[in-house]
């Protein structure tokens, strides 16, 4: 559906935004509003967890994280009364510093204290819909102004003072009322599509997961097409046992496996080690560096095939680095992320930080690319042990990596299940890349029809009064943008 424009516009004024209707009329957030003030000036006080204290973090999509925000004190709470910054139902939340711009409509009478990082909007009820004024400051043009506006180099903020004088064009009220009832539909609508396609990138990460599972404990799957079994025998270079008889592996975390096929330590048939950072302080480490080095955030890769880091040969000798030639895995050691337990298969000879761990196989002992699939499904069970009693807390040690038990086929079927597993797990990543961008797509198109709302640019007067709606695009492969083809003629 193509939406009409208002019959007339004027000049806003404001140099981003351009024409509005007519009959609108220009404000700001101050002279709209009862109050503008931020939260407490206080620190939460968790040994007393009388009321949530919410923070700039605790605002995401549009709502109030209570369940997750920190705890603090009734002396905390008696203070942002005694201040004026109690937060009312019917106010707005307004994120200043750090993910600035983040807002949340109070839609409860709920007590609470609210930290200074947040601003508190109280809109004057006969000038200023909160609904209205929460998808106005979600507008991309304001929020692209409001980046202008931003001060700080480590904490990015914009002050209360310029949150107080942010140009606000406002329709009748009764208009607001129906803008703002109008986006509350068609943004619904797109949030449900949105958590459909959310849902699906679950159920195709877990089949991922649930396919190498099966793959690396049980061996090829019996009902393989002719042609792909083919294939791999001849990756193989011999005739490969399908649906293999089975035995117990006496490993909880592995259950049962094929019967000609070894347990053994990863220390047996692998070489494991780990590497260090060099000074920064130090720039003969750096400085001209052409060895490349990777950190931990790489392993979230699939494969790892390039660095934005390199040390000198200085850094080699002096700091222990390993020089670790391909193909080997790599497997996030430390911290509390999702990191910690991640494998990748590292294509190119490079060396490593102390937060991350190599295994390199020995040859005709094991293949890295099938060892690569193993600790995929060992992730669980590496953070687990991780966690547990005797090691480092929240770090996998190389210790452990080298004595944990792990199924290993002959080296031809080893390759074999690893060259399946490689393309089959190619062929759900691409599922969910485009699943992903009809995600993104659909946010855009989210994005596009507040600011044409909010700004004037669409008369959705009349939809808001008959219910009209908007198709939206729903198969990932056709999924096209949108916004402007909706907009288009506005």
């Amino acid at each position: 559906m193509k939406w009409k424009p208002y019959p007339k516009y004027k000049p806003s004024g404001v140099e981003w935004l351009g024409e509005v209707p007519e009959h609108w009329s220009l404000d700001r957030i101050k002279r709209a509003s009862l109050r503008v003030t931020d939260g407490a000036h206080i620190s939460p006080d968790i040994s007393s967890p009388d009321f949530p204290f919410v923070s700039t973090v605790d605002l995401d999509g549009g709502k109030i994280d209570f369940d997750g925000c920190l705890r603090t004190s009734n002396e905390s709470y008696s203070y942002l009364v005694r201040t004026g910054c109690k937060p009312y139902q019917g106010d707005l939340l307004f994120s200043k510093d750090g993910t600035v711009g983040r807002t949340a409509v109070i839609e409860s009478d709920q007590n609470f204290v609210v930290a200074s990082s947040l601003v508190i909007i109280s809109p004057k009820p006969t000038r200023l819909n909160v609904k209205y004024l929460d998808y106005w400051l979600n507008n991309s043009l304001l929020q692209q102004d409001i980046l202008l506006q931003m001060s700080g180099a480590a904490i990015r903020r914009i002050s209360i003072e310029k949150i107080s004088k942010l140009p606000l064009w406002l329709p009748p009220p009764p208009e607001q009322t129906a803008i703002a009832a109008f986006l509350d539909r068609e943004t619904g609508r797109i949030d449900e599509l949105v958590g459909k396609k959310r849902e699906l990138i679950e159920r195709l990460k877990e089949k991922r997961s649930a396919l190498i599972s099966r793959t690396v404990t049980r061996g090829l799957p019996a009902d393989l097409p002719p042609d792909t079994l083919a294939k791999l025998e001849k990756i193989a270079g011999e005739k490969l046992p399908l649906n293999p008889p089975l035995k117990p592996s006496g490993i909880d975390w592995l259950g049962d496996v094929p019967v000609h096929w070894q347990l053994r330590p990863v220390k047996h048939v692998a070489r494991i080690g780990n590497g260090s950072t060099p000074s920064r302080e130090n720039a003969a480490y750096w400085e001209d560096g052409d060895f490349p080095w990777i950190n931990s955030s790489s392993v979230n890769r699939e494969t790892i095939t390039d660095s934005q880091d390199f040390v000198t040969p200085l850094a080699l000798r002096e700091c222990h680095l390993p020089k670790v030639k391909p193909p080997a895995v790599l497997i996030g050691i430390t911290g509390q992320g999702r990191t910690r337990g991640m494998a990748s298969t590292l294509l190119f000879e490079a060396t490593i930080n102390q937060h991350v761990a190599y295994v390199k196989p020995t040859p005709g002992k094991a293949d890295a690319f099938f060892l690569r699939r193993v600790f995929d499904m060992a992730y669980g069970f590496l953070r687990s042990e991780s966690d547990g009693g005797g090691s480092t807390k929240g770090a996998i040690t190389c210790e452990q990596i080298g004595t944990m038990s792990i199924p290993l086929p002959p080296i031809p079927e080893q390759a074999a299940i690893a060259a399946y597993l490689d393309e089959e797990t190619a062929k759900l990543d691409a599922l969910v890349t485009k699943v992903e961008t009809a995600i993104e797509r659909l946010q855009e198109y989210r994005s596009a029809l507040i600011t044409a709302a909010v700004t004037g640019k669409m008369d959705v007067r009349a939809a808001a009064a008959d219910g009209q709606t908007i198709s939206y695009p729903e198969t990932e492969p056709e999924l096209r943008w949108v916004a402007e083809e909706s907009l288009n003629g506005v």
